[in-house]
């Protein structure tokens, strides 16, 4: 295929933040006696912080009480974001490569992250690569989150290209699935999930880093 743009997934795929962000709900949730586990966070993977929050009160309220359950989200993030500010978000493998291939290739790129955009320009900025990413779409610009299409249809329109020109980055089920609806084309770049035969049969090829994105495009 002809690629003219690239729209990349953030958590996961441009920066190692899952795993902080699983290890901040899990002290957490072991600080309020809560029951927690990696499985659970995996079955929430991807979805947007409005929808993350209102599963753990549907799970959790009835036993444990609304104010405890909400003191428990926000202690999980303020783990999180302590993380971030100790700059334990590292950038995955082939980033920077990448970029340098599509700047060069003349392709455009977008942010596409079912995240808070203040949470999305933090890790840039961390990072030095506000500069890289000038068009962002977060979940505040969409009605809902991925898995629905509306995110990835969104910045498909920003970058001006076709569907079939246009290439999603994505290291989610939910991710893929939201490429898949979008009939974008999606490369799968698995985080801490791999993905099924039947989720992987919804992409273009599922690889095991940027670096042969990069290898795939050129």
């Amino acid at each position: 295929m002809q690629v003219k743009g690239v729209i990349f997934d953030m958590d996961g795929l441009i920066f190692d933040t899952e795993q902080l962000y699983y290890a901040g709900a899990q002290a957490a949730a072991d600080d309020f006696g809560i029951p927690y586990d990696k499985t659970l966070y995996l079955e929430l993977l991807g979805i947007s912080d409005e929808e993350v929050i209102e599963r753990y009160h549907e799970m959790f309220d009835g036993k444990f009480g609304e104010a405890k359950v909400t003191a428990f989200i926000a202690a999980s993030y303020e783990n999180t974001r302590d993380m971030f500010t100790k700059g334990m978000a590292a950038l995955k493998p082939g980033v920077m490569e990448l970029l340098a291939y599509l700047q060069a290739a003349k392709i455009d790129w977008i942010i596409a992250s079912s995240n808070q955009r203040k949470v999305i320009d933090e890790l840039l900025a961390r990072a030095d690569l506000t500069k890289h990413f000038s068009k962002i779409v977060s979940c505040e610009d969409v009605p809902r989150a991925k898995p629905d299409p509306a995110i990835f249809l969104a910045a498909r329109a920003i970058l001006g290209t076709k569907k079939s020109e246009t290439l999603v980055l994505e290291d989610s089920q939910n991710g893929v699935l939201a490429a898949f609806q979008a009939e974008i084309p999606v490369i799968m770049i698995p985080d801490l999930l791999p993905p099924d035969e039947a989720l992987a049969a919804k992409t273009l090829a599922v690889l095991p880093s940027l670096h042969e994105v990069k290898n795939y495009l050129s």
